[in-house]
């Protein structure tokens, strides 16, 4: 797939997602809905994408939330890996090889490259990371990016 298909599959993706969770009240429910279709446009490259939700009880960590693939990590602590260092920085992080990542968490060893964007809620406060690892090393680019960006940027606007 080249750039400039997989910007039109992103955006094809975003309006479709928009579509499935207009007006729904559920964060559960809109995660698990951009999870879903995410992984199914972009599978198998997206070996695991899901969401880490920031815990209201434990506001430094993140609790693993709606996500496709192997088993993940339950609990990240902000700070820690590409997921904390995201929820940490509010910044999208792009990791070609994890395993040269300080503080790697490694989930499943199988994964070897990963991205990890910020989901705002419509009052500018971090809800969560939606995290996306790759097998393949360099897996994601900028159009990977500000495709995934885009789409968390509207998860939680209505």
């Amino acid at each position: 797939m080249n750039t400039h298909e997989k910007a039109s599959r992103y955006e094809e993706v975003r309006k479709e997602i928009a579509s499935v969770i207009a007006g729904e009240t559920s964060r559960t429910a809109r995660y698990a809905t951009a999870s879903c279709l995410l992984a199914q446009a972009f599978g198998p490259r997206f070996f695991w994408t899901g969401f880490y939700e920031v815990d209201p009880g434990k506001p430094g960590e993140l609790v693993v939330g709606p996500y496709q693939g192997t088993l993940g990590c339950l609990r990240i602590p902000f700070g820690k890996g590409v997921c904390g260092a995201a929820a940490a920085s509010g910044e999208t992080q792009l990791v070609e090889d994890v395993h040269a990542f300080p503080g790697h968490i490694a989930c499943d060893s199988r994964s070897n490259s990963e991205i990890v964007v910020p989901v705002f809620d419509a009052d500018g406060q971090l809800a969560a990371v939606l995290d996306v690892d790759s097998t393949e090393y360099a897996a994601f680019d900028e159009t990977d990016r500000a495709g995934l960006e885009a789409i968390c940027a509207e998860l939680l606007k209505n």
